[in-house]
């Protein structure tokens, strides 16, 4: 795993960069996999940095108020590892300025508020099989509705079994 560092923020993050940037959105699953990838595609073409997003939210239950009793920092410090996976998954990048970022927040409405003045937003795409496949998750189609910046949402390849 790499020491690079990562960012914690609680909503509202998102700086207007002031160099060329892509955004891609992170968490953990093959469609984000997938994305990041292209996302770093798009950041050496563009000759672009990369802020790479990992959101969580805590869900309410209606008896504690509270997702889990853990301590809050176990779910932030879950999210640095997936993304540290994800980063360290993608192979050599170090081309690509990357900034890593944490934010507690609903995913769509981070990426949204992150990609604020970016270039390009990229989520990976999560259908259910079959004709769902062909749609946008809810996080993926949020984004393209709500995004100042084109948004790509990033399928998974065909893969045969």
């Amino acid at each position: 795993m790499s020491t690079r560092p990562i960012q914690s923020r609680s909503g509202r993050g998102g700086t207007a960069p002031t160099t060329a940037t892509v955004v891609v959105g992170v968490d953990g699953s093959e469609s984000a996999q997938e994305a990041l990838r292209f996302a770093v595609g798009e950041a050496r073409l563009r000759g672009a940095g990369l802020r790479v997003v990992n959101a969580w939210y805590p869900a309410k239950t209606a008896i504690t108020g509270f997702a889990s009793d853990r301590d809050p920092t176990v779910f932030v410090d879950n999210a640095r590892a997936a993304l540290e996976t994800a980063l360290d998954a993608i192979g050599d990048h170090a081309d690509v300025a990357i900034e890593a970022v944490v934010c507690v927040g609903r995913p769509a409405q981070v990426l949204v508020e992150e990609a604020r003045g970016a270039d390009l937003l990229v989520v990976g795409a999560r259908g259910h099989g079959g004709f769902a496949g062909l749609r946008p998750g809810s996080v993926g189609h949020r984004c393209a509705r709500h995004s100042s910046c084109p948004t790509v949402i990033v399928h998974q390849p065909n893969r045969t079994p």
